[in-house]
């Protein structure tokens, strides 16, 4: 009689799991209805939804589930979900907020490089795809690890209040 191998030929011992339960909000946050960036620009609670700077027609805020320390998000307040719907006045706010954003993350957290771009499309990897936003994350040599690649866990090594209160005073003098 054959013995049933529960695993793969190529696997040689069984996968050991790394808790990360601080990423269970997100995935229930996921199934809610609506949009959080709507959401959040209609509330009074910046410092709770990580809102760093509100423009005239766009707006930059921490992203909760951060792919890196200080990824930050800028999106125009109009809930719009391609670039053929922004306006110019849009773009532009979208461009000098992100030059804005560059500026402020070389300075505070003396970001080596930076990781900017839109996901159009779930198939591209958006998220949220009925609300146009930029990522902009901050990039440091070696700041990759095996932890992403084998334990589908990031390192975050910074509470995201504390960014926010580093991060806010710099995104203030830059307004």
């Amino acid at each position: 009689m054959r013995s049933i191998n529960r695993h793969p030929p190529y696997v040689t011992h069984a996968m050991k799991r790394i808790w990360a339960p601080w990423r269970m909000p997100y995935i229930l946050d996921s199934k809610q209805p609506g949009c959080f960036l709507c959401d959040m620009i209609q509330e009074d609670r910046d410092r709770d939804n990580l809102m760093l700077l509100r423009g005239e027609h766009a707006f930059i805020v921490m992203n909760k589930y951060p792919y890196n320390n200080g990824h930050l998000m800028v999106a125009p307040y109009r809930h719009i979900s391609t670039m053929e719907a922004l306006n110019d006045e849009e773009s532009l706010a979208l461009m000098n907020l992100t030059r804005m954003a560059v500026r402020v993350l070389q300075s505070v957290v003396k970001a080596e490089g930076l990781n900017i771009g839109i996901n159009l499309g779930k198939v591209a990897g958006a998220g949220l795809e009925e609300h146009l936003h930029m990522h902009i994350v901050p990039r440091w040599h070696g700041d990759t690890n095996f932890m992403p690649v084998l334990a589908d866990t990031k390192v975050m090594p910074q509470a995201l209040f504390e960014l926010y209160d580093q991060l806010l005073p710099a995104f203030r003098e830059e307004a």
